[in-house]
């Protein structure tokens, strides 16, 4: 899908202007370099002297590079064995921000009556701070083995699967959708790597924020410069 210029750093492919904020009742974000400016999981591998291994795999599976998403996922998290959780604490402290423009999207969202969705192929220690920071509503992410306050390499399978990966992003998305008893066309998707393009292609619009060129190109919107906010270029109030 070629997409077509809207300003030099923010481009959008597949809708007619002007479009209304309030024709939305959902906002659904990734987290890691979405939502946040980090990728948690190569940052904690950094305490164990793994960073470079571990980011390399992550970025090859966010460029889609690799298709089994969790897979890798755990190839990393196995890396992760010996990482503590005060590790994590230092991480999210020292190293965590929230990507410019996230708080006043978020506003914006809820002060016309939207929830606001976080899904994630990182972690519930991180997503559940996030969450907490920034008043969203729901979150699904995965759950990190600990044992004694020490990373044992696993994760720990949930009620809804083992692994949020692309596909379980994208059900959440609807049952979501299907909780707050609105259509897809009616939530809007934000991610930036290739584990993102399920919920985004179930989206009634799709962002992508500073992202993989795959993503880039499918997406309905690209932010390729600048804040999350500046979706509310696009996107009038009501």
């Amino acid at each position: 899908m070629t997409l077509v210029e809207f300003s030099p750093d923010l481009v959008i492919q597949g809708f007619t202007l002007p479009l209304k904020l309030s024709n939305f009742k959902l906002i659904a974000f990734d987290m890691d370099s979405t939502l946040i400016n980090i990728e948690c999981v190569d940052e904690i591998a950094d305490a164990v002297n793994r960073k470079t291994e571990v980011a390399a795999i992550t970025e090859a599976a966010m460029r889609g590079e690799i298709a089994d998403f969790k897979e890798s996922l755990r190839r990393r998290v196995a890396l992760l064995r010996g990482v503590t959780v005060d590790d994590m604490a230092a991480v999210y402290q020292q190293r965590l921000r929230v990507n410019p423009g996230a708080t006043e999207l978020i506003a914006a969202c809820k002060a016309v009556g939207m929830k606001v969705l976080l899904v994630s192929g990182g972690f519930t220690f991180f997503t559940d701070r996030v969450r907490e920071r920034l008043g969203i509503d729901y979150t699904r992410a995965n759950v990190l083995d600990i044992e004694n306050g020490v990373l044992t390499g696993r994760m720990v399978d949930q009620p809804w699967g083992d692994i949020c990966d692309g596909e379980e992003k994208r059900r959440m998305l609807l049952q979501t959708c299907e909780q707050l008893g609105i259509e897809p066309q009616q939530a809007i998707a934000i991610g930036d790597g290739a584990n993102d393009l399920p919920m985004m292609g179930a989206a009634g619009l799709s962002v992508a924020y500073h992202a993989k060129p795959t993503v880039r190109e499918q997406a309905m919107v690209a932010i390729n410069a600048g804040g999350l906010n500046r979706l509310l270029e696009v996107l009038q109030p009501t």
